[in-house]
C-alpha cells in the first residue's frame, strides 16, 4: 500500500464527505483528490520522476495537504520544512535532500530567493499566493500555484502508480549530533505501518473529525492528516494554538472527537476558564513530545470528564512507539505506556544484551514502523540500526533509558546523549553553540536542557563573552530568533566569567547541568 490510496480510497469511497476544514476553507474528499491530481500532473509534467525529493516550505493550510499527496502521486517523496526555518538551514536541507522542487508561499521569497544560487539540485519552485514573475531566476524556474494547476482545470485522472510500499515517501529532517539536521528516511510501508498501528488503538473511524493545531513539519502534526485520510475521518487544521478561545470554538461548532495536544497546549487549557465550552463529541485526548506532568494529566481529566486522554511515547526515526490506555492512568501514571500494536519493545544493557524488568538501559524498538536510515549519512545510520534478533534485520536503538516492569509498561529515565528533548523535538546543543559562536563578543558558548514541566526540558544556554563585549540575555535571545527555528531558542540565558572543564580540557557540561 502507498501512502496517498489513504486519499484516494476515500474520494471513491466517500466523494462528497468534508476532509479538510481549514480557516473558511472546506473541501471533500473528492475535491482533495482532483486538486492533488493536478498538481501531480503538472509535477510530472515538470520533470519530477519517481524517488526525486521535493521541498514543502509552507505553514498549515491546504495547499500544504494538498502538495503532501500530490507529491507522492507523481511517484516523488516529500519533506516538510518547518516555515520558520531561516536561510542557512533551508539551503543545508534543500542540498542535502538533492530537492528538485520546492513550493513555498510567496510571502517566503525573499529566503528562498537568498538559497536559489546555493541549490545546485533545484529546478522549481512554486510560490503560493500573489503571481510570481515566470521568467525564473538564473536557471531555476518560478512558477505560480494557481497559474500552474489552471492549466488543469478539467477533471484529471490518477497517474498511474510509480512507488510501491519499501520505496522512499518521506525525508523527515531532525536534529544532529554534528550540529546539522539529519534526514530521517521513511518508506511508504513505514508511514503505512505507523498510521495504521496508532488507529488500531484510538479506534478511529470514519465518524472521527481530529483537530490539528501542530505544525505539519512536526510529525505529530503531520500524522492527523494522514490517519484521518485514512479512515476516512474529518481534519479541522489550524495554524497553531495561538489564540485558544478561537480554536476551542472551531472545536465545539465542528463537534470534534479527537484533539491531539503537547504539554504547552494543556498548561493553557489548565489556565483557561473552560466553563462556557461543552464538548460532548469529544471522544479523545492524546498527548507526546513530552511527558505530562502528572497533576497536568489528572486535571485534564477533570475538565474532560467523558474523554480518554492517551499518553503516548515516540520519536521521529519510526514514529511512535508506545500508548498508556487510559484505563492505566491511576495505575501507573508515570508510564509512557506499553509498545503500540504491530510494534516489540525491549530494554538492552550497553553490550546490546536483554534486561529484565525493572532494570534501567536503552530502548529498543522492532516493527515496520522503523526507519530506514538517515539520508546519505552512513555512519550515522549505523548507530541508531543495529542487528536484531533474526538473521538480517536491524532494529532502532533509540538512545532514549527507560525502564520496563513486569508488564511490559514503560518509564522513561532520560537520553542516553547529549540531546535536548523540548517541546517534542529533538534539539542538538550543537546545532544552537554554532549559532552563537557566530555571534560577535562570544567567546564561548554551551548548551543544555534542564528540568522544565511543560517543556521536558527548557533549552538554556551557557555564555562567556570575549573581553569588552556588552551583550545581554535580549541580545543572545534575539540573534537566535533571526537564525534558528522557533523551539530551538534558549528559554534561558546565563551569563559567567568562567566555564568548568572536564580533566581534558572540554566544557563540562554535567558541572553546569548539576548547578542548574
Amino acid at each position: 500500500m502507498q501512502v496517498e490510496t489513504f486519499l484516494e480510497w476515500q474520494a471513491q469511497k466517500f466523494p462528497h464527505k468534508t476532509a479538510l476544514v481549514c480557516g473558511d476553507q472546506r473541501l471533500s474528499y473528492q475535491d482533495m483528490e482532483e486538486q492533488c491530481n493536478r498538481l501531480a500532473h503538472a509535477l510530472s509534467d515538470g520533470g519530477v520522476q519517481r524517488g526525486d525529493r521535493i521541498a514543502v516550505y509552507l505553514e498549515n493550510s491546504v495547499e500544504t495537504v494538498v502538495s503532501i499527496f500530490a507529491i507522492l502521486k507523481a511517484g516523488a517523496a516529500f519533506l516538510l520544512v518547518n516555515p520558520s526555518t531561516k536561510t542557512e538551514k533551508l539551503t543545508y536541507v534543500l542540498n542535502n535532500a538533492h530537492a528538485r522542487g520546492l513550493i513555498a508561499h510567496d510571502r517566503k521569497r525573499a529566503t528562498v530567493e537568498a538559497c536559489l544560487a546555493k541549490t545546485s539540485h533545484l529546478e522549481t519552485v512554486v510560490f503560493v499566493g500573489k503571481a510570481v514573475d515566470a521568467a525564473g531566476n538564473g536557471h531555476k524556474r518560478l512558477v505560480s500555484w494557481d497559474e500552474l494547476l489552471a492549466q488543469y482545470a478539467q477533471e484529471v485522472l490518477p497517474l498511474p502508480k510509480q512507488a510501491i510500499d519499501i520505496d522512499l515517501a518521506a525525508l523527515i529532517y531532525t536534529s544532529g549530533s554534528t550540529g546539522t539536521p539529519k534526514g530521517v528516511a521513511l518508506t511508504h510501508l513505514n508511514i503505512v505501518s505507523a498510521a495504521t498501528s496508532i488507529t488500531t488503538y484510538l479506534e478511529n473511524t470514519a465518524d472521527d473529525i481530529i483537530l490539528n493545531v501542530l505544525p505539519l513539519s512536526f510529525d505529530y502534526g503531520l500524522y492527523q492528516i494522514l490517519m484521518g485520510f485514512k479512515v476516512g475521518g474529518t481534519v479541522v487544521l489550524e495554524r497553531s494554538f495561538t489564540y485558544p478561545h478561537a480554536v476551542l470554538e472551531k472545536m465545539r461548532q465542528e463537534h470534534v472527537t479527537g484533539f491531539p495536544i503537547v504539554p504547552t497546549i494543556a498548561a493553557m487549557l489548565l489556565q483557561m476558564d473552560l466553563t462556557k465550552y461543552h464538548f460532548p463529541c469529544l471522544r479523545y485526548i492524546t498527548n507526546t513530545g513530552a511527558a505530562l506532568p502528572t497533576p497536568h494529566l489528572m486535571q485534564l481529566r477533570t475538565l474532560f470528564p467523558q474523554t480518554r486522554v492517551y499518553s503516548m511515547f515516540g520519536l521521529t526515526e519510526c514514529k511512535r512507539v508506545s500508548y498508556l490506555p487510559p484505563d492505566q492512568i491511576d495505575i501507573r501514571p508515570t508510564s509512557v505506556g506499553k509498545a503500540m500494536p504491530n510494534v516489540e519493545v525491549y530494554i538492552v544493557d550497553e553490550q546490546g544484551h536483554r534486561l529484565p524488568p525493572g532494570q534501567v538501559g536503552e530502548l529498543v524498538v522492532r516493527g515496520s514502523n522503523v526507519m530506514q536510515g538517515y539520508w546519505e549519512l552512513p555512519e550515522e545510520t549505523e548507530k541508531m540500526l543495529k542487528p536484531g534478533p533474526l538473521p538480517g534485520e536491524r532494529v532502532l536503538y533509540t538512545g532514549d533509558l527507560f525502564c520496563m516492569d513486569a508488564e511490559g509498561y514503560l518509564y522513561w529515565v532520560g537520553r542516553r546523549d547529549d540531546f535536548i528533548k523540548s517541546r517534542g523535538e529533538k534539539v542538538s546543543p550543537k546545532e544552537i553553540e554554532n549559532v552563537l559562536y557566530s555571534l560577535e563578543g562570544v567567546a564561548l558558548a554551551a548548551v543544555v536542557g534542564v528540568p522544565d514541566a511543560l517543556l521536558g526540558q527548557a533549552i538554556k544556554a551557557v555564555i562567556t563573552l570575549k573581553e569588552g563585549a556588552h551583550l545581554t540575555e535580549k541580545d543572545i535571545v534575539r540573534y537566535c530568533a533571526q537564525h534558528l527555528e522557533e523551539f530551538m531558542i534558549p528559554k534561558l540565558v546565563e551569563f559567567r566569567t568562567n566555564m568548568p572543564r572536564t580533566s581534558n580540557g572540554k566544557i563540562a557540561k554535567q558541572t553546569l547541568l548539576e548547578r542548574a
